[in-house]
């Protein structure tokens, strides 16, 4: 038989359970703030008509989407975000659904991007957005949702960088960028923190300005100010209990997908190189592109895997996180019957227990097993414990000066697991 090479495609992971446990802890914080500010869950498809994504995400989306024609001969692409999904999600069940419309996602997305730390092919995003909507309460409130899923993980030095594409658009009406070169210079403008003023100016010339333009454009970006509507938001975030110093006004931020019309926002944590681990802001009209009237909506997506790295770094995972409480191990093949009664009992009693599953192996090589898992306690029900109804208990981990074993009826052993 020919031997297959076993290997996962560029881009791709598989999450072994040390770090699944890491995942599904990350997951299970953000689900709950999510529903404590009152979003609900939304899942979609992976696949989408390659004409629901085109387009909406610039030239630069376009390229990194994963397109391909089907077995139908459709032509379909892979879920690049999830908020063009919501979108059309909300186009094709609006009479279904209640207004505003608060979703939260968690599901993977696939870009063909450069691989790079940080940056993979396959990746989870965890989105929440409000539709229906233009108030700034609602911006605010996805701000601080943000702001309370971070502090929930952990973080404590980040900052949540904040600006209005109408900053931008105002150096327009001012005639420092005409209107037709408005999104070459964002995209260039967006680079800044990646590759440096230089870069950015040569790429703003790229777009038809000579040099002391492209510096002119900078500088006055620089200075900009907050907008009425901005400085609202900024306000009403405080109100709801995002301290001051997490807040700052970035006028350089842009965010490089087309759809933002308002409200911009990114976080960035203290000590973490790798980029920010998430953004945001408001799209009012992407939705009507396909309802054919503005729907107004705003949001935020988290990096997921930036935030498993970021969280990795700076050491902030409890560490027992093993999802097993115990092992209840085999003596012998005529006391099997005694282990599995006992898993059954613990089981009733909401204790994750494992059974060992070959009654020849010693005990050694099940204790052995034990530890290499983190699994803290082992049963063991010997002849001994089965002839007076008890059972050996043992800690794998004890505290200083702590009992490694102690011999206890069920009911003891419960009471000391939960």
């Amino acid at each position: 038989m020919a031997k297959i090479k076993a290997q996962t495609l560029k881009g791709f992971r598989d999450f072994l359970p040390g770090v699944a446990r890491k995942r599904q802890y990350v997951i299970e914080k953000l689900k709950k703030v999510f529903e404590s500010f009152g979003f609900e869950p939304l899942e979609t498809p992976a696949l989408e008509y390659e004409e629901i994504l085109l387009g909406k995400y610039g030239t630069e989306g376009d390229k990194l989407m994963y397109r391909f024609t089907d077995n139908g001969g459709r032509k379909v692409a892979l879920r690049y975000d999830q908020t063009v999904p919501l979108a059309r999600v909300v186009a094709e069940y609006q009479n279904q659904l209640p207004m505003p419309f608060k979703r939260y996602q968690i599901q993977p997305v696939w870009r063909a991007e450069n691989t790079q730390k940080g940056r993979f092919r396959e990746f989870m995003q965890c989105d929440i957005d409000t539709v229906g909507t233009n108030s700034p309460l609602s911006d605010a409130e996805i701000i601080t949702a943000v702001n309370v899923c971070l502090k929930a993980l952990g973080f404590k030095n980040y900052k949540i960088l904040i600006n209005d594409r109408g900053v931008l658009f105002g150096l327009t009406v001012n005639k420092v960028i005409p209107q037709d070169k408005v999104i070459p210079v964002m995209i260039a403008l967006d680079k800044l923190k990646k590759i440096g003023p230089e870069n950015v100016i040569t790429e703003i010339e790229k777009a038809g300005f000579s040099k002391e333009e492209a510096k002119d454009i900078i500088d006055k970006t620089k200075i900009a100010q907050p907008t009425a509507s901005l400085q609202e938001i900024i306000n009403t975030s405080k109100k709801l209990g995002v301290a001051e110093e997490k807040i700052e006004f970035y006028p350089l931020l842009v965010r490089g997908l087309n759809y933002y019309t308002g409200l911009i926002f990114e976080v960035e944590i203290e000590g973490y190189t790798a980029g920010s681990v998430g953004g945001g802001g408001r799209f009012d009209n992407l939705i009507g592109m396909f309802v054919g009237r503005q729907i107004p909506a705003v949001g935020f997506a988290f990096g997921f895997d930036r935030l498993i790295e970021a969280m990795d770094q700076l050491d902030l995972f409890p560490k027992d996180l093993i999802t097993t409480k115990v092992l209840v191990t085999v003596f012998s093949k005529e006391l099997e019957s005694e282990s599995t009664k006992v898993c059954s009992s613990l089981r009733l009693s909401n204790i994750n227990c494992e059974l060992w599953l070959d009654a020849e192996s010693k005990l050694d090589k099940q204790l052995k097993y034990a530890d290499q898992k983190g699994i803290p306690y082992v049963i063991i029900i010997g002849p001994d414990e089965a002839k007076n109804n008890t059972l050996t208990l043992k800690d794998l981990n004890p505290p200083a000066g702590g009992k490694t074993q102690e011999t206890l009826s069920l009911d003891e052993a419960i009471q000391k697991l939960t």
